[in-house]
């Protein structure tokens, strides 16, 4: 099999700018690679994730349940996996994911009670990784940002208002309580964290960049 390389974290983190820029990278040293991006919007697998997300099934993320929610991104997933992928990762591939079943995790899991959490996470991993049979990842990369630099980056590129901001993006609430999940899972589950952040301000992109990349490819020896 494959590797699989995911990049975590909550909405404004970096997440497409980083696994991009590791591609390229691995691309320009030899490295046979692909990137993968979920969802995958504008695919027929992705319709019920864009209701969703835009609103059509309530105006806030708890509307939707944290199993149904899930059912929605995982479809797109299975599918993404079956045409386009799979094979390319059973021959041996590398592929560099922005989210993942891990998304499932971060979002849906801040929906519930501390109390329910263990229990959906069990369902969603055993699912996804079990009865889905898609690939465990690698190795997750969760890069973390406070939450009040994620805020003020949405709005930059947002508006005030959160014009265009899909549900999550424009609940700053729910934000937080994803960061707090995420912080939980990287802690429980071995992801890589990476701290976007020093002395209240981001670290540069390539500044980060750099710490995935020597931390990435001790993975390709593996």
């Amino acid at each position: 099999m494959g590797k699989l390389i995911v990049f975590e974290g909550t909405d404004g983190s970096g997440k497409a700018t980083q696994s991009r820029l590791l591609l390229e990278r691995w691309r320009r040293e030899g490295v046979d690679c692909r990137k993968l991006d979920f969802p995958r919007y504008g695919e027929p697998s992705c319709a019920a994730v864009e209701l969703y997300l835009h609103g059509a099934l309530g105006d806030r993320p708890g509307d939707v349940n944290a199993y149904a929610a899930s059912m929605f991104f995982a479809v797109d997933r299975y599918c993404s996996y079956k045409q386009d992928w799979g094979e390319y990762y059973r021959r041996g591939g590398v592929l560099l994911a922005d989210r993942y079943t891990t998304s499932n995790a971060v979002h849906q899991a801040s929906k519930l009670p501390e109390a329910e959490r263990k229990t959906f996470l069990d369902w969603l991993f055993g699912f996804e990784y079990g009865r889905l049979e898609l690939p465990e990842p690698t190795a997750v990369f969760y890069l973390d940002v406070p939450t009040e630099l994620t805020e003020r980056m949405m709005r930059a590129r947002g508006g005030e208002k959160h014009d265009g901001a899909d549900i999550h993006e424009r609940d700053d609430a729910y934000l937080r309580a994803c960061r707090a999940a995420g912080e939980r899972l990287a802690a429980d589950y071995g992801w890589l964290r990476v701290e976007c952040a020093r002395g209240g301000e981001m670290r540069t992109v390539e500044d980060i960049h750099e710490e995935i990349y020597e931390r990435a490819s001790a993975l390709l020896a593996d």
